[in-house]
């Protein structure tokens, strides 16, 4: 399988920020950017692999500064490192004020997808290649978001085995 360069899976996405969009802040929901931002990093993956794709895992999704009404949002996203049959991919969120031409870097987030056939097994993937600094940076460090992705998902597996599959409705019933 040929490797692939890490911008044959860039994606960019701008919009602009609407007032449905925002919160009692006047500042874009937080649900709103995950959700364009899993969108993104979805269309990335499938770009790299040629496959069908799930999200694994949503690594982080750092708010690093707030997204207002005077801006437009653009997410740029590329597959940064793969397994065998998973991808990491980098959205960088980019905030412009509209009126002044100010840009910033608004948020950073890692998501894993894995591709999947058409029974829903793992398929592999093209290896990736970084070109620029900014690509060679990210996976450079791919390795340790690797190793903490994994202990996280383990402690998220055995914390999940404490937790209840009863609603609160039945647990109400249950303390009567």
């Amino acid at each position: 399988m040929e490797p692939k360069h890490c911008k044959e899976s860039r994606i960019v996405k701008t919009s602009r920020v609407m007032p449905p969009n925002t919160n009692t802040h006047g500042t874009l929901f937080g649900g709103k950017l995950m959700s364009d931002i899993d969108d993104v990093a979805s269309l990335s993956a499938i770009r790299h692999s040629h496959q069908k794709v799930v999200t694994a895992s949503t690594d982080s999704v750092d708010f690093l500064m707030p997204i207002t009404l005077d801006d437009s949002v653009t997410l740029e996203s590329y597959v940064v490192s793969t397994g065998k049959t998973s991808m990491e991919v980098f959205v960088k969120v980019i905030a412009e004020n509209l009126f002044t031409g100010e840009r910033r870097i608004a948020a950073t987030s890692f998501l894993t997808f894995v591709a999947l056939d058409e029974n829903k097994k793992p398929l592999q993937v093209p290896a990736v290649v970084p070109s620029t600094e900014e690509e060679k940076k990210l996976n450079e460090m791919a390795p340790q978001r690797a190793m903490m992705r994994k202990a996280r998902r383990e402690e998220s597996k055995q914390f999940a085995s404490y937790l209840s599959t009863a609603d609160y409705w039945d647990q109400m019933e249950l303390g009567k």
